[in-house]
């Protein structure tokens, strides 16, 4: 999948308005809209919402680390601590990679809110495997 096609595929983003705007070799920042599709039954953005964020962002970006190789990226744990409520406008996110192995990569995700205040942060820890559907093939050849 291309940088240009992430934001047309329905997922989860897609229902938020996650969007990804930039990836880059060890960085990947995105935005969200805090309404009421990101929002808690207070008011306040969801922390499942933050958390859909960051994870997004380093998976993206372990993705694109790896895709060519034939390779996928899952998100195997992740964590995060909600600093600072937000109620309306957008957060914003970054993640930046922390570590490279052949078989995990670890990200650091910060999501500010539109003054620059930070919100929430994060830590994705991404598991490399083979791709789904480059070995579903291989044996849908083989038993076929």
């Amino acid at each position: 999948m291309e940088k240009e096609n992430l934001n047309e595929v329905p997922t989860i983003a897609d229902a938020i308005g996650l969007e990804v705007l930039t990836v880059e070799a060890e960085r990947v920042t995105g935005r969200m809209p805090v309404d009421a599709r990101t929002h808690q039954p207070y008011g306040l953005l969801h922390g499942g919402a933050s958390v859909v964020l960051a994870e997004t962002l380093g998976s993206v970006g372990s993705h694109f680390l790896v895709a060519d190789q034939g390779k996928a990226a899952v998100g195997v744990e992740v964590n995060a601590n909600h600093l600072r409520g937000v109620r309306s406008g957008w957060v914003h996110g970054e993640a930046n990679l922390i570590h490279r192995g052949g078989k995990m990569h670890v990200w650091t995700i910060e999501i500010k809110d539109d003054k620059e205040r930070l919100v929430c942060t994060s830590r994705l820890t991404v598991m490399i495997i083979a791709h789904p559907q480059k070995n579903d093939s291989a044996s849908a050849e083989k038993e076929g």
